[in-house]
């Protein structure tokens, strides 16, 4: 009976409260030496950065949304100098081990310098600052919109390297009217040791390019496919070095930091499938906006590609960015719009305790950062 089988419980109750011996604090002496600890940041100060991780086509971005240095309110040219002259810890801290990556990209969120822009933006990675960054503005745009401070509509950004436009679509996709590209030269032959002979053009998208065009003869490669990185980051590598080696560079003597391989695309639907070197050694997950925006420059002068035809551009991992151009205002010049989307993936606070010895970070052997 019911009764019965409550009496029971109250009675095993009874039966191990009686036989159960208290041990009280003392007798225990686990917890005896045992004292709370002061929170750090009674006595240490701590620095706090805000960021938001987004990635673009598997890119990541972080942007800093609040904690990050004061650079003043010039040109953001000359705020990137102070950047690097004065603040370069926030960089590493941000961008390398142990909080970051080698494919990481940053943003520091900023005032626009040009009053015609609603936000600034300084790109950087894990080894310097870059001009401009086109999976990272399709981040910027995905991380303000994340925060409720933009919606749908178009957007202008300031950059070190000039104005672009990002325009926010209610399905997500950001189309990126980048800063004009253009290329600067075609057919350029280099030699690499152990390799043999590359052929291919200097081109501007927002960043220095050098876009193969051609391979050694009878250099075996695989497909593009990302299981075979190391061996497209090697020899990306080598040929940026043979590059700097036989001073062949940019516009007045800007460094070629990127190097762009291209193959067929995985999906017959689109146009291409590239290979990006960035200047840190890691490759680039997307499509990579300034790239593309070179290859539209480099196609444009050749006459294969026609303005606001589509090119649709696959990255090492099979994402996509939908692109076109159209025709600049300077000879020779084009105004590339690279689409994408991206997503919020995080966010946190990155917690900067002077007592930790790598609190701004620490590049690991060969990833080509910065410490």
């Amino acid at each position: 009976p019911r009764g019965v089988e409550s009496l029971r419980e109250v009675e095993r109750f009874d039966f191990v409260h009686k036989n159960t011996r208290r041990v009280g604090p003392k007798e225990s002496g686990c917890c005896e030496n045992l004292r709370r600890p002061s929170p750090p940041h009674a006595s240490v100060p701590m620095q706090s950065i805000d960021v938001i991780d987004s990635h673009t086509g598997g890119e990541p971005t972080r942007l800093i949304v609040s904690g990050g240095p004061d650079l003043g309110r010039g040109p953001l040219h000359e705020r990137v100098i102070r950047f690097r002259e004065e603040f370069d810890h926030v960089r590493r801290a941000v961008t390398l081990e142990p909080r970051g990556s080698d494919v990481l990209v940053g943003g520091l969120l900023c005032e626009p310098h040009d009053v015609s822009c609603d936000v600034g933006v300084i790109f950087f990675n894990n080894v310097d600052y870059l001009g401009m960054c086109g999976h990272g503005a399709i981040g910027l745009i995905s991380s303000l919109e994340y925060q409720g401070k933009i919606g749908p509509g178009v957007h202008a950004i300031d950059t070190p390297v000039g104005k672009v436009t990002a325009e926010l679509a209610p399905s997500g996709l950001v189309s990126v009217a980048n800063v004009k590209s253009f290329r600067h030269a075609a057919a350029v032959t280099v030699d690499v040791p152990g390799l043999g002979s590359f052929t291919g053009d200097v081109a501007y998208g927002g960043n220095w390019f050098f876009l193969v065009t051609s391979l050694p003869e009878g250099l075996e490669l695989p497909k593009l496919r990302v299981h075979d990185h190391a061996r497209w980051t090697d020899m990306g590598v080598r040929l940026r070095a043979a590059l700097a080696a036989n001073g062949i560079t940019g516009d007045s003597g800007a460094y070629i930091d990127h190097v762009e391989f291209f193959g067929p695309p995985e999906d017959p639907a689109h146009d291409s499938r590239n290979f990006v070197l960035c200047p840190g050694g890691a490759f680039d997950r997307s499509p990579c906006g300034t790239g593309t925006s070179a290859k539209l420059a480099c196609l444009a002068a050749d006459g294969k590609l026609a303005p606001g035809a589509l090119w649709a551009q696959e990255s090492i991992i099979g994402s996509v960015f939908s692109c076109s151009y159209q025709e600049g205002s300077e000879p020779g010049t084009i105004l590339p719009t690279i689409a994408g989307t991206a997503f919020v993936s995080a966010t946190a606070s990155l917690v900067i305790d002077p007592r930790d010895p790598f609190r701004h970070g620490f590049a690991a052997a060969g990833t080509g950062a910065t410490e």
